[in-house]
């Protein structure tokens, strides 16, 4: 049982950093690649704060607020 909970918790977090990284350019955040990179493989910690998560919802659903 633990093994396929990992491996839905990897493909949880892959699934995160695929589509932040592809949505990224409808973020405010600054368009570095070391930034894009930082900020897509810390999501699942980073999502608790407000400005990260409303950027991460923008990423991922497309809004252009």
């Amino acid at each position: 049982m633990e093994p396929l909970i990992g491996l839905i918790l990897l493909v949880a977090y892959s699934g995160g950093i695929w589509k932040f990284w592809n949505g990224f350019d409808r973020t405010n955040f600054d368009r570095s690649l070391a930034n894009r990179l930082k900020l897509s493989l810390l999501w699942p910690a980073l999502i608790f704060n407000k400005p990260y998560r409303q950027n991460f919802t923008k990423a991922l659903k497309g809004s252009r607020r």
